[in-house]
């Protein structure tokens, strides 16, 4: 038996305040349906299939920081998010409520911070 046979990553678990406020975020963003909607966890899948994201309550929840700086909370991971223009895109994630980072390390490349203040980029694939 093959390993890709019995193991299958179907999301990236995102901890937050709020686990639906934050899912209602990403599924205007990306345009994505909300799947599980329970207290203390959500969902957004891909309509298409494939990996999704997931949402979970954390009552001890802290911010991260970008970039990051001593003391203070990490980021853990962030989303990377391919677009056909960056102008176009950045406006929707404003317009759905992320802030764009004020540091921004890449000409090519823009960082938005979510509701909860997770990073994500948005790129284009050259």
């Amino acid at each position: 038996m093959k390993i890709d046979d019995v193991m299958k990553l179907i999301a990236t678990v995102l901890d937050a305040p709020d686990a639906q406020a934050l899912a209602r975020f990403y599924r205007d963003l990306l345009g994505w349906p909300l799947g599980d909607d329970t207290p203390g966890w959500a969902t957004v899948r891909p309509p298409g299939g494939g990996a999704g994201l997931s949402f979970q309550t954390e009552s001890r929840y802290r911010r991260p920081t970008w970039p990051t700086a001593d003391g203070d909370q990490q980021m853990m991971a962030h989303l990377d998010i391919e677009v056909d223009d960056l102008e176009t895109a950045g406006a929707h994630a404003v317009a759905t409520g992320a802030t764009l980072a004020d540091f921004q390390p890449q000409d090519d490349v823009r960082v938005y911070l979510d509701p909860a203040g997770h990073p994500f980029c948005l790129f284009i694939n050259p």
